[in-house]
């Protein structure tokens, strides 16, 4: 439900009322942005128009890599299934983009049907023409982890100028419109292939301005030896860095995401620390989709404005009768000083603009004079979108988290070490003893005891004065002991038993190994004489 609330100068301080995120995304998009767009032919220059599916979708995580780095192996990995259309072996096996979607039966959908589907986000890809058409597919089949996400598996990239010319399809300009409406971008690399090549390098390229989606897997780890693959590490962030223009770090995680046995397992731990870490990240997406969706609407409705700004100081420029065509030739090569003047009388960051070469090249097969000279009125309004009814949306998708807190990924790889002794870090740290019959501290306890009864105990208990001059011997902050504290004082009086004293070493020790304090203290760490007896 939208209200129009009176004069223009009332309905800018009164932002429109929404009943949903996606709702209220669609409505601004259609009543606000597009006319912005149509008007100055955004969508010839940068990205198609957004349909309803593109708000209706489900997140979407796009992989891309070099041919054999476990593309497929790994959506195989995350599935615990084979999906319609899998090749998996170490020659270029897929050859198409296959997007693995949720249905209630196993199939191929090919490209030609899938974009006339309204119901799926795929039909602006309509203009990338046969070629790409029949080298794209959908691959639906019943699986609990997709029905939270789709997945996109991509073709393996190769190197040399004869594969990429040989695709008959822009291949970057399609991973770039994909990148435009995916959740996460994952780019794979082989621990043992860490040459990127003249057209990944260019793929890579693409995604900027998508750098936020962007997440790095060094998959095939288990494959080298520990100091090899610091060494192959610190060549991929090397990499990384000549080609991924930012100041940030971009997150690597390291594994092996298949289910065979581990070649080298001397660093299982990390990978399985790293497992969780991605996981985590990927289960994530349906909570934060809406938010993502808000995100891109925003950085679109940045590039559109900036895009009217270029487009009608060019048709300012422009003679009316004569020297249209040496005009153009010469506006063009100044595009670059153009943007100048905007970003000046505009203050707009110079990061809004797009990519001046390709600019240059799209503007030489367009008519200059058949531009529109710029409406502010329309500006105005994407201005009253960004600066009133965003915020407004800002509200609602918390309130739409709230009320949906469990919006997680669930199935396949992500059940299965979720619960059970395979979880991450079970019988670790604190989690240490959890299955045994004896109280885990009592191991170490005579140790402890020794230095329980040099702290001058008064009715077998210690001060916390004195207890605290035997805990901070350990060097860990305030902030830490203070926490071991509250979970050792199980009776809160302030003082510390001889079982509280050794709880509270032992958890000193969990943490100085490196693992975290649990929140609250574990029942099986409760010291004996603590327990409630069942009645």
């Amino acid at each position: 439900m939208f209200s129009w609330l009176g004069t223009d100068d009332r309905r800018k301080k009164d932002p429109e009322v929404f009943q949903t995120v996606s709702e209220g995304l669609k409505k601004l998009y259609k009543t606000k942005l597009l006319p912005l767009e149509e008007h100055y032919k955004f969508h010839e220059f940068h990205s198609p128009a957004l349909e309803e599916a593109d708000f209706d979708n489900k997140p979407m995580v796009l992989l891309v890599g070099q041919y054999s780095t476990g593309k497929t192996s790994f959506i195989r990995y995350l599935l615990e299934q084979d999906f319609p259309g899998m090749r998996i072996g170490p020659e270029p096996t897929t050859d198409s983009f296959i997007a693995v979607m949720h249905g209630t039966m196993e199939g191929l959908i090919p490209g030609n049907a899938l974009v006339v589907d309204p119901k799926k986000p795929f039909r602006k890809l309509n203009a990338f023409g046969n070629a790409f058409l029949n080298r794209f597919v959908c691959a639906q089949l019943p699986n609990p982890v997709l029905e939270s996400i789709s997945v996109i598996d991509t073709p393996g990239i190769l190197s040399g100028e004869k594969q990429r010319i040989s695709r008959g399809y822009d291949f970057a300009a399609v991973l770039e419109w994909f990148a435009e409406r995916v959740d996460r971008i994952i780019l794979l690399f082989d621990a043992h292939k860490l040459d990127i090549s003249d057209e990944f390098s260019e793929v890579i390229k693409a995604l900027k301005n998508h750098e936020d989606k962007i997440r790095v897997v060094l998959n095939k780890a288990d494959q080298i030896e520990t100091q090899q693959l610091m060494r192959v590490y610190g060549a991929l962030m090397w990499s990384l860095g000549k080609i991924v223009n930012t100041p940030e770090v971009i997150r690597v995680y390291i594994g092996s995401f298949w289910s065979h046995p581990l070649l080298i397992p001397d660093n299982r731990k990390l990978f399985e620390a790293e497992e969780k870490d991605l996981f985590k990240d990927i289960q994530s997406l349906p909570r934060n989709a809406a938010l993502r969706k808000l995100n891109d609407l925003i950085k679109r409705a940045r590039l559109a404005k900036v895009h009217a700004y270029i487009i009608s100081s060019l048709k300012k420029d422009m003679p009316s009768v004569f020297g249209k065509d040496n005009k153009k030739k010469e506006l063009i090569n100044s595009l670059g000083e153009i943007y100048s003047r905007i970003e000046k009388e505009h203050q707009i960051s110079p990061g809004d603009f797009p990519n001046l070469k390709k600019m240059q090249e799209q503007l030489q097969a367009h008519d200059l004079n058949k531009f529109h000279p710029l409406k502010m009125k329309l500006l105005d309004t994407v201005d009253d979108m960004l600066a009133h009814d965003i915020a407004q949306l800002m509200v609602l998708v918390r309130q739409e988290e709230t009320q949906h807190p469990n919006q997680v990924v669930k199935g396949g790889a992500f059940e299965g070490t979720m619960n059970g002794p395979f979880g991450h870090g079970y019988g670790e740290g604190a989690g240490e003893g959890i299955d045994e019959v004896e109280w885990v501290v009592a191991r170490d306890k005579p140790m402890y005891d020794e230095i329980f009864y040099t702290l001058s105990p008064v009715n077998g208990k210690v001060t916390g004065a004195n207890a605290k001059k035997e805990m901070v011997k350990s060097k860990l902050p305030n902030t830490v002991l203070g926490k071991i504290w509250k979970l050792a004082d199980i009776d809160n009086d302030g003082m510390l038993d001889d079982e509280e004293f050794a709880l509270a070493n032992h958890l000193i020790k969990v943490k100085l190994e490196g693992h975290e304090l649990p929140s609250e203290l574990p029942a099986h760490l409760v010291p004996p004489s603590k327990r409630k007896v069942p009645e």
